[in-house]
C-alpha cells in the first residue's frame, strides 16, 4: 500500500511523534520512508536518533519530498509553516492529512493548494498506542487514498470515520480533549485519597488500577453505563453516599458545560461563529502543542 512512498510531517511535537512512531512499529512503512519537519535542530537530532528516520528543519524541502503530507504543526501557526500556493510543496501530494484542531477543510485546501484533503483529531493517548482518531476527507480523496489514510491512523489506535465535517468540532470536545477530564477527575481522586491517608504511591495506583477497570469492564460487558453504576450502588451503601453528592454538587451539569464551552471553542478557532444552546435542549443533528 506504501511501496515507494514518503510520509512528511510538518510539525514534529508529541502528536507527530505519536504518529511516526505508530506507522514504524507497526511496519505501516520504513524509517526511510519517514520525514520529520520542524524549526528545532536539537529536536531533529532527537527523532532521527529515536525512529532512524529523515529529519529536516526546511519545511518546503520535506512537502516537495513527500507523498503523503501530514500538517503536525499548531493550528495558530499552521498557516506559516509553508509558502502561499502554488510554492506550497504540497499540491503534488497523493493527499495532505491534518490534524489541527478547528482548521476546516475548506481552509486547508484553499492554503496548501491541494484538494486532496483529510482532516484528522487524534487524542493523546495515540502516544501509546491506545487513542481515538475522528477523521474526514473531502469528495477529490479516493478510496485508496482513504485506506492509506485509515492504515496511518489505526497505527496509533482506533479510528472513526464521519461524513460530516461538523463532527469533527464535536469530536475535538469528547474524545480529542477528554482525556484532560478523566486526568483531572483522577487527579482529584488521588488528591481524596491522601487526604484520607494513604500515600500518594498508593492512592495513584488504587485509582488508576480503578479507572482502567471500569473502562474494561464497561467495554467488555457492553451493558449500558446506568446499569453498571446501579450494579455496584446499593441502597444506603458507599457508593450512594458518594454519588448522591457528586450530582447534588452539579457533576453531570459541569462536565456537560465543559463539553459544550470545548466544541464552542473548536467552532472558533475554525472561524465560526459561537454556537449557543441552552443545557439539556439536544443540539439538531447529533443523533448518532508551536508543534501538536
Amino acid at each position: 500500500m506504501f511501496e515507494n512512498k514518503t510520509i512528511a510531517f510538518i510539525g514534529s511535537g508529541q502528536m507527530a511523534e505519536a504518529m511516526i512512531a505508530g506507522i514504524i512499529d507497526q511496519k505501516i512503512m520504513l524509517p526511510e520512508q519517514v520525514i520529520a519537519a520542524g524549526p528545532r535542530e536539537e529536536r531533529a537530532r532527537e527523532l532521527a536518533a529515536r525512529y532512524n528516520i529523515r529529519t529536516t528543519t526546511d519545511n518546503r524541502e520535506a512537502a516537495r519530498e513527500a507523498n503523503l503530507l501530514v500538517l503536525s504543526a499548531k493550528p495558530q501557526i499552521l498557516d506559516e509553516v509553508l509558502p502561499a500556493p502554488p510554492e506550497t510543496g504540497a499540491e503534488h501530494c497523493d493527499f495532505v492529512l491534518s490534524i489541527a484542531a478547528g482548521v476546516s477543510l475548506g481552509h486547508l485546501v484553499a492554503r496548501f493548494g491541494n484538494e486532496r484533503m483529510v482532516r484528522a483529531m487524534p487524542n493523546t493517548p495515540a502516544k501509546i498506542g491506545e487513542g481515538i482518531t475522528v477523521w474526514t476527507a473531502t469528495q477529490a480523496v479516493g478510496e485508496q487514498q482513504r485506506s492509506q489514510a485509515r492504515a496511518i491512523l489505526q497505527a496509533f489506535g482506533e479510528e472513526v470515520y464521519v461524513d460530516h465535517e461538523d463532527n469533527l468540532d464535536m469530536a475535538t470536545a469528547l474524545s480529542g480533549t477528554g482525556p484532560s477530564y478523566f486526568f483531572m477527575l483522577m487527579e482529584a481522586m488521588v488528591d481524596a485519597g491522601v487526604h484520607l491517608g494513604f500515600s500518594r504511591r498508593i492512592a495513584r495506583k488504587l485509582v488508576f488500577q480503578t479507572a482502567l477497570g471500569a473502562v474494561l469492564y464497561a467495554r467488555a460487558t457492553d451493558e449500558h453505563l446506568v446499569s453498571l453504576r446501579n450494579q455496584v450502588t446499593s441502597p444506603g451503601g458507599t457508593s450512594a453516599e458518594a454519588l448522591y453528592h457528586l450530582e447534588k454538587g452539579g457533576f453531570r451539569t459541569v462536565v456537560s458545560r465543559a463539553v459544550w464551552a470545548a466544541y464552542q471553542r473548536s467552532v472558533a478557532l475554525g472561524g465560526g461563529k459561537k454556537v449557543s444552546q441552552r443545557l439539556g435542549s439536544p443540539r439538531p443533528g447529533t443523533e448518532l502543542d508551536n508543534d501538536i
